[in-house]
């Protein structure tokens, strides 16, 4: 049963760097204040109020937990020691930079009960690294993967395609590099600029060039179907939206508040389009829970293969995997898979 996450955003706390994408107050939307015990406790028992039987997991995002100054976080892991203890909580969860990750503070952080890192890696690429500002190197994102991996913690890696110099080529390396490292699952944050942000300095002063909203989902697409093929699940792609990510301060960047619907849909979309030829009539079939995705926001793929002279009908088999659709013409039906049966070059985005 998957878990309920009650979150604490301590935003920017503990972060030597301020990158320049950088602005997690706007991010999160939260002013990264850390939470006294008593909020924590209040808080867990808020939301296990609404769990009904479902386990709960405590999630610090947001800041740099391991750069935090060590009673810091003893003092932010100690309230949650009986109850880890009487399993009134599951887990904990934090995120980290890579490079304040080493065999002994993984050690600690599991014997306080976290089970999962996630490191905001970011690129794999050295260049798009220093362009960024991060402060640190690829050779020490992977590094961290495989101490993460060995301290018997399950390790999440955030990537953030578009990055001042990254290229769709060096997106997906990085991609590909964390997996080889040991990514146990990903989420995937197209870079967006910020108002105020050195990005947004540079973006008008005609030095970055953003990805749009339409080649940030080709590559998004990619990436996500590369991930799939490895067997590595991608748990979020997009920033979520919230008070602080509007058009104000949205300057430019691949940004929707629904990205990651977006870029599965456009799978799916494409699986029709390679499988169907103009003027047929079909019935799609998928997994009840892919219904939006295949039928697409505001019914996009649907009118997609109006223009294209399809008449295409959506229905639902519960028989099919989540990656698949089944295409029922007026004389056959064949399974597809967006896994298997998709084949895009690097060129195409």
């Amino acid at each position: 049963m998957k878990p309920v996450t009650v979150p604490f955003f301590i935003s920017h706390q503990g972060c030597p760097h301020t990158c320049v994408f950088c602005d997690q107050r706007t991010i999160s939307g939260a002013n990264g204040n850390l939470p006294t015990a008593a909020e924590i406790i209040s808080r867990i028992d808020l939301w296990r109020s609404t769990a009904a039987d479902r386990p709960l997991e405590v999630a610090f995002f947001g800041g740099t937990f391991t750069a935090l100054p060590e009673k810091i976080q003893f003092e932010l892991l100690a309230p949650l020691q009986p109850l880890l203890e009487s399993g009134d909580i599951k887990s904990v969860r934090i995120s980290t930079r890579p490079d304040y990750i080493d065999a002994a503070r993984v050690a600690w952080l599991a014997a306080k009960g976290i089970r999962t890192i996630e490191l905001g890696v970011q690129s794999l690429d050295d260049a798009v690294l220093a362009a960024s500002g991060r402060g640190h190197s690829a050779a020490e994102s992977l590094a961290a993967i495989s101490c993460i991996k060995e301290g018997g913690i399950t390790v999440g890696v955030q990537l953030m395609p578009g990055l001042p110099g990254d290229t769709p080529a060096s997106s997906l390396h990085s991609l590909q590099m964390a997996i080889a490292a040991g990514a146990d699952f990903f989420r995937i944050y197209p870079t967006i600029v910020l108002r105020g942000t050195e990005l947004a300095r540079h973006y008008a002063a005609g030095k970055f060039t953003p990805l749009t909203l339409d080649r940030g989902v080709s590559l998004c697409k990619l990436l996500l179907q590369r991930a799939m093929q490895s067997g590595i699940p991608v748990i979020r792609i997009g920033l979520q939206a919230d008070h602080g990510l509007n058009a104000e301060n949205i300057l430019a960047g691949c940004w929707h508040p629904a990205l990651g619907q977006l870029v599965r849909s456009q799978l799916y979309a494409d699986l029709v389009c390679r499988s169907v030829l103009p003027g047929q009539r079909v019935t799609v079939f998928c997994r009840p829970e892919r219904l939006s995705d295949v039928v697409g926001i505001k019914r996009g793929n649907l009118q997609k293969q109006i223009d294209r002279g399809v008449e295409m009908v959506v229905a639902t088999d519960t028989t099919l995997k989540n990656e698949e659709l089944a295409i029922k013409t007026e004389d056959k039906t064949v399974t597809y898979s967006i896994i298997s049966d998709l084949h895009y070059s690097i060129h195409e985005v």
